[in-house]
């Protein structure tokens, strides 16, 4: 009877032991690195296309 009755204990105390969920795992979002660019970086092409339509009108 003391046989079942420690392994009953052992039993619960070992369930006990592995009840809930383990901690979920940090992970950290990538890093993601921009260019800087220029402050007129959209306007340098159409200004180019300006100055070439401008002088083919010229002639």
């Amino acid at each position: 009877m003391k046989k079942i009755a420690l392994a009953t204990a052992v039993t619960f105390a070992a369930s006990t032991a592995f009840a809930g969920a383990p901690a979920d795992p940090i992970i950290e979002p990538p890093v993601i690195i921009e260019e800087a660019g220029s402050s007129s970086g959209g306007i340098v092409l159409p200004l180019i296309l300006l100055a070439v339509v401008a002088a083919a009108l010229a002639d």
